[in-house]
């Protein structure tokens, strides 16, 4: 049946970024950690960054996932809160692929879909969904229910010609 995949799911944020963890194993899931990452909200902004980056560089030096996904940014009203989200989702992309892993993007939608069956739904269903799944999942924040469903939508979707094909170059 092959090895199990273990996938790292990351929800960017520059307050709180959320990290889960499952084993993918043909159609079987297995939760295996969850977590956030949390930077120091009154350091300045380089600081703050470098402590997303040296977080969540411990937590791929211990977990030794294989893949990574993380959620795209939506534009908001507020330039400069998109701007930071962007930075910290920079952080988010940067880690794994220096760890040289495979960094696949997924829309708030396209997660939602893969989780809840729908592309629009709260984050109450989301986090009903994530335990009805993995029953053993346990999460800290939001933040970390969310990245477990990243890394559910990316164990759905990691068979896709797209994903295969960047793989292979």
């Amino acid at each position: 049946m092959g090895e199990a995949i273990r996938i790292i799911g990351i929800d960017p944020g520059l307050r709180r970024t959320g990290w889960g963890i499952v084993e993918s194993l043909g159609n079987s899931l297995r939760f295996v950690a969850s977590g956030t990452v949390r930077s120091d909200d009154k350091a300045a902004l380089a600081t703050r960054l470098c402590q997303l980056h040296d977080g969540l560089t411990e937590i791929l030096h211990a977990a030794m996932p294989h893949e990574a996904a993380v959620e795209q940014t939506f534009v908001n009203k507020d330039a400069a809160a998109t701007l930071k989200l962007g930075q910290a989702r920079g952080i988010a992309m940067l880690v794994p692929a220096r760890a040289g892993l495979l960094v696949a993007e997924y829309a708030p939608n396209a997660i939602k879909k893969a989780v809840i069956g729908v592309g629009h739904g709260d984050k109450k269903q989301i986090h009903m969904m994530v335990r009805v799944l993995m029953p053993k999942a346990t999460f800290d924040t939001d933040d970390a229910a969310d990245a477990l469903a990243i890394a559910i939508c990316h164990a759905h979707h990691r068979q896709s010609v797209a994903y295969r094909m960047a793989a292979l170059a």
